[in-house]
């Protein structure tokens, strides 16, 4: 890192808990980098709309409430490190199904998005570390 740059982690106190030894977020210099984050609620272990079988494999999933969820956690992370919905620059989507989910995604991002276009990429992954369909990894811009 340069000797000039600054960095800062931050945690979120509404925002899911890490499954994991990292930060909600980190700042460094006039960028937030944060975590994965995923649909789970702070304080509980079950995913909102999730349905698993005894083995802990997901039987059924409410997609639609999952991607709300997320959007709410990333807005929960950037408010609470100083920065806002229309900061975010760069958004990565990790989707467990691409071919079902991927078309109520896009009209649900349209919809949150209106006004910040924010470079994005999604890639469907084989699984996600709870039982959970989707998770983003964003990077917001901030002013000095």
């Amino acid at each position: 890192m340069a000797p000039d740059a600054t960095s800062s982690a931050h945690n979120s106190g509404r925002a899911p808990e890490p499954v994991g030894l990292y930060p909600h977020a980190r700042r460094v210099g006039h960028l937030l980098f944060l975590s994965g984050v995923g649909p789970r609620q702070r304080g509980q272990t079950q995913v909102p709309g999730v349905e698993l079988d005894a083995e802990g494999r997901i039987v059924r999933y409410d997609f639609e409430s999952q991607c709300h969820a997320v959007f709410r956690n990333v807005r929960y992370i950037l408010e609470e490190a100083g920065a806002g919905w229309d900061d975010l620059v760069d958004v990565t989507v990790f989707l467990t199904n691409m071919r079902d989910d991927f078309a109520t995604y896009n009209r649900l991002y349209a919809e949150y998005f209106q006004t910040n276009q924010p470079c994005r990429t999604t890639v469907e992954v084989n699984c996600l570390p709870t039982p959970i369909a989707i998770e983003l990894k964003c990077v917001a811009a901030m002013a000095g």
